[in-house]
């Protein structure tokens, strides 16, 4: 297994279809990369996004392929991912990029650096970007072309996004890439592999798993979510679960029985105005979560060579200064009316990719939770996705808000809006904190759901903005 948070003594079993997926890339990259092995535990999912990310990167489309790369770093850079900004500045020299843009985005041409503004405003406060920056980029000296530019703000992202899930994962350098390593086997036969406070090795998998394990010196290690032990849990009055000891599923059979409640309640008669009461009170709500501060390290030159306007960041949609941008009704602009048709009409077959990878990863479900079995999840998945669009100022007025509070506890919410808004500085012990008794796949398909509803989010504001520019 790679780097990440999922410990290393967990491992997967691979099923078929995912040996087959891992096989596939390693064709198409020349390397099986950490972010898809991660992705394994979910092959339906992983094989969408594998097509997905292949299409916009490798196959024809109007962007040249060193354009490709160097706006996927320009994305990565945003959040200070070196992970993905190391791998693209490899796959940007392999197809024929001029090593000199990489001294920074001073030394890349015009039509790049012009597109530094929305890439800025994607990643921090879409809800900024209108037909002005369409325009402006449309009708520059150096002009992109619409479907060049469709092109250029899914790149963009498709970036942002993963590098929440890179992030929430703790998926740290390749083996080939700067600061990669792997442990010789006599280290890993003599390392303790229940060390987590320090890049520790792990004993070879049992058959059929994945035995190859790469890290990096000083990166962030694995946590666990003490799948046995004698520990017992409880919940306190603000509907966190207490954890004394070792896991136990007693937090899992807490959120199961809030989901039951929710499932049979009545549905509510609730007006267009109330919801949105809800969703301003939900806001506001977001807005009082504190996350976790951020030092930028010492030496930064390799990621701020690329960013301009650094100071730039999220700020809570419900405190935003500019009271002229309002809320963004689903109702009005959703992605299944409006954005799907437009992302094809301007960029053919990418809606097509991106609603089956929307889809999958808000569907997909094994009806499990921990160690239950035959349980809808249904009820959580909806809160975590809609709980991310509230981030940014994304109202769904077919959604009863008061289930969040429900569903979601505080620290889960923190959780959410530190990855999704601020993902550099998530740390280990806010990985460890929260969906206790969960199942490390599912901790997984949580940071899945994360990145896909965070991207949907960007580009619904993007393709608004386009929308209103051709009309």
């Amino acid at each position: 297994m790679p780097v990440t948070r999922v410990p290393r003594n967990i491992r997967q079993r691979l099923h078929f279809k995912t040996l087959n997926l891992f096989m596939d890339a390693f064709i198409q990259n020349n390397r099986l990369d950490s972010v898809s092995q991660v992705m394994g535990y979910h092959p339906d999912y992983l094989r969408i996004f594998l097509s997905t990310q292949h299409f916009l990167l490798r196959e024809d489309g109007p962007l040249s392929y060193d354009y490709r790369h160097y706006i996927a770093i320009m994305a990565a850079a945003r959040h200070h991912c070196t992970y993905l900004l190391e791998l693209h500045e490899q796959d940007f020299l392999r197809h024929s990029g001029d090593p000199e843009w990489l001294k920074g985005l001073d030394h890349a041409p015009r039509k790049l650096r012009d597109l530094s503004e929305i890439n800025k405003l994607l990643a921090h406060q879409p809800w900024l970007i209108t037909k002005e920056h369409m325009l402006k980029l449309l009708k520059s000296p150096e002009p992109w072309s619409l479907s060049e530019l469709m092109h250029a703000i899914i790149l963009l992202t498709h970036f942002h996004s993963l590098c929440s899930f890179v992030f929430g994962c703790g998926i740290s350098s390749e083996v080939d890439s700067q600061g990669g390593h792997t442990y010789l086997e006599s280290v890993l036969t003599s390392t303790a592999p229940t060390s987590l406070s320090t890049s520790s090795s792990t004993s070879p998998g049992s058959s059929g798993a994945i035995t190859t394990t790469i890290t990096t010196t000083g990166a962030t290690t694995m946590a666990t979510n003490g799948a046995t032990g004698n520990g017992f849990a409880d919940v306190n009055s603000n509907g966190n679960c207490q954890v004394n000891g070792d896991e136990s599923d007693v937090c899992v059979k807490a959120l199961m029985e809030k989901m039951r409640q929710v499932q049979e309640a009545p549905a509510g008669i609730l007006s267009a105005e109330e919801r949105i009461k809800q969703f301003n009170m939900e806001g506001k709500s977001t807005a009082e979560i504190a996350v976790p501060n951020f030092k930028q390290p010492a030496s930064k030159s390799e990621i701020m060579k690329y960013v301009q306007d650094s100071g730039f960041a999220y700020t809570d949609f419900a405190t935003r200064k500019c009271t002229e941008v309002s809320t963004f009704c689903a109702c009005d602009y959703s992605w299944e009316d409006h954005g799907f048709s437009l992302a094809n009409r301007l960029y053919t077959d990418i809606g097509n990719y991106l609603d089956d990878k929307y889809s999958t990863a808000a569907n997909m479900t094994y009806y499990t939770m921990g160690d239950l079995r035959e349980v809808d999840t249904s009820s959580f998945r909806r809160a975590i996705w809609n709980y991310i669009h509230i981030m940014y100022g994304i109202c769904h007025d077919d959604y009863d808000y008061s289930e969040l509070n429900q569903l979601l506890e505080i620290n889960l919410k923190a959780y959410i809006k530190t990855l999704t808004c601020y993902p550099e500085r998530l740390k280990k012990k806010d990985f460890d904190g929260v969906m206790k008794g969960f199942q490390h796949s599912e901790k997984v398909h949580v940071n899945l759901m994360l990145m896909e509803a965070r991207q949907q989010a960007e580009l619904l504001y993007a393709l608004r903005a386009l929308n209103s520019y051709l009309t």
